[in-house]
């Protein structure tokens, strides 16, 4: 690649990054209290929040690891954006009208309404954190793999500072913005990704005369693997090992979302249950599109790039789509692309990194340390810290893993979100007799089963896709453990409820009830 094009590339970056600081900075000015922070007043209406929760969800995975997924793997790669798309009907349906009207800023005021506060809120936080990291660490190695293909950046050093640089930035957003902020930036992130996949889908489909079949056959020709890339079973078939990784892949994809902490975060920003119902259609909606152009874009990555040149290019499988983009357009929709996808890594981690902050300043410090009685300034002070903090430990973890496949990585994040917080939240809402013990048993008992999985699974080690190659500690079969942490955590809470001679509160669990159908008493407009 020139250097005229990194010049155009950078450029088109550089605009878009002073203009969301600044929309951050407008919408931050007016943070005068906690609520305004965390839930942004709760003053946006469902289409703004539905939009803006696509852009929450529709992270670098979405754009750069499916598409070089499908690229590279054919069908089987197809699978994780069907996935995505069917686990919010979950969400809809469920959980964020009743988690709108019981909670107020974070996950913890769900799961510690009607049980002991202190423990219950400890461990949402280290669930949230934990979540958070995961997911911030896949968007990072993102953001190296693409800024490596932007800046013809080669050397691990090169693509570390670039990750670092991402980091920054995003904790500038948090800082500048809370939650107003934040959201400003997904809304005109969204409408811009969806824009551009759109029109690239259009553009790409107008090179094959229109015809999907002919772009197909084409990616096939392509291929190293020929028809089989549009056929079933070339990543998840030909063993039950591999037929049981699939299924254990769309457990945690289907289950996960709606158990995501800056997801769930996300229903408090508007007004009402109604509102937050908007919301989820809303959002169901952009991301449908979004996802069935990336079926185009990366069958099209394969018949103009070819899956040759995009595993040999700078960040791998994740750089099939700005490649499609410099094949179609040129440097200059290639500059938009990347910065399209940049701002999306932008966007994504902010959120993460002020729900992190949001639940550690509010869960933690707040109703642990200060039982309930610390000063708003002083939390708000807590959570720009935590906010800065989370921003180094996923800079160090975005270097460690730069390379990976995006999209694998934020599944694992699924699976951890499905195996805490996924039992934890329908218990609350729908278990009388469901108490602390029970709570703490679900939640450690999917978060830790679901870490050893992962610790011990190829996903770490064992494989050339591992994130360390060369050594081999892998004892356990699958890539992702969703199918067994998830029904564990289920169990945990069980046996953990009914072994413990702690009665649950009869008052508590009605009020719940009521203000979960109702939002009567919920404090909120």
């Amino acid at each position: 690649m020139t250097s005229g094009n990194t010049v155009i590339n950078l450029s088109v970056f550089a605009v878009f990054v002073l203009i969301t600081l600044y929309v951050v900075y407008r919408a931050g000015s007016r943070n005068a209290t906690a609520s305004d922070y965390y839930a942004a007043g709760s003053s946006f209406t469902g289409p703004q929040n539905g939009v803006a929760l696509s852009g929450d969800f529709l992270s670098a995975a979405s754009f750069l690891g499916i598409s070089g997924s499908i690229a590279v793997n054919g069908y089987d790669g197809f699978l994780y954006s069907i996935g995505w798309v069917v686990s919010w009907l979950l969400g809809l349906m469920i959980i964020s009208e009743r988690l709108r009207n019981t909670g107020r800023f974070t996950l913890g005021d769900v799961l510690a309404f009607r049980m002991k506060q202190r423990p219950v809120r400890a461990a949402a936080a280290n669930v949230t954190l934990v979540i958070s990291l995961f997911y911030m660490i896949a968007q990072m190695a993102g953001a190296g793999a693409l800024m490596a293909l932007l800046l013809d950046v080669h050397t691990k050093g090169g693509q570390a500072i670039v990750i670092a640089v991402v980091g920054v930035v995003m904790v500038l957003y948090v800082l500048l913005g809370g939650m107003k902020g934040t959201t400003w930036v997904q809304i005109i992130k969204a409408v811009l990704l969806v824009l551009c996949v759109t029109l690239l889908t259009v553009f790409l489909l107008g090179k094959f005369g229109f015809s999907l079949s002919s772009l197909l056959e084409t990616a096939s020709e392509n291929s190293t693997l020929g028809p089989e890339v549009l056929q079933p079973g070339v990543r998840y078939g030909g063993s039950p090992t591999n037929s049981l990784d699939f299924l254990s892949l769309a457990l945690a994809l289907v289950l996960g979302t709606a158990c995501l902490p800056h997801v769930l975060m996300r229903f408090y920003t508007v007004p009402n249950a109604r509102e937050a119902r908007r919301s989820v259609v809303w959002a169901t909606w952009m991301i449908a599109v979004f996802y069935l152009c990336t079926l185009v874009i990366g069958f099209g990555s394969l018949a103009l790039v070819g899956s040759k040149a995009i595993s040999e290019a700078p960040g791998g499988e994740n750089s099939a789509a700005p490649l499609l983009a410099f094949r179609v357009g040129g440097a200059v929709l290639l500059g938009i692309v990347c910065a399209v996808a940049f701002a999306t890594i932008l966007a994504v981690v902010a959120g993460l990194t002020l729900t992190a902050s949001a639940s550690f300043a509010h869960d933690v410090y707040a109703n642990v340390i200060k039982r309930g009685k610390a000063d708003p300034k002083e939390e708000l002070k807590v959570a720009r810290l935590t906010a800065v903090a989370v921003g180094v430990l996923a800079i160090g973890g975005g270097i460690a893993v730069n390379g990976q496949n995006v999209a694998f990585l934020v599944a694992l994040a699924f699976a951890l979100a499905a195996s805490a917080n996924l039992s934890t939240i329908l218990y609350s809402l729908f278990w009388k007799r469901f108490n602390t013990n029970g709570t703490l048993w679900a939640i450690y008992g999917g978060l830790g089963s679901c870490i050893l999985l992962i610790v011990f699974s190829p996903a770490m080690s064992g494989t050339r896709s591992s994130i360390f190659p060369d050594v081999d500690f892998a004892w356990f079969p699958l890539g992702n453990p969703g199918i067994v942490s998830i029904p564990l955590s289920f169990l945990c809470g069980y046996l953990g409820t009914v072994f413990s001679k702690e009665q649950a509160d009869p008052e508590k669990q009605a009020e719940m009830e009521v203000r979960a159908m109702t939002g009567i008493g919920s404090g909120l407009r």
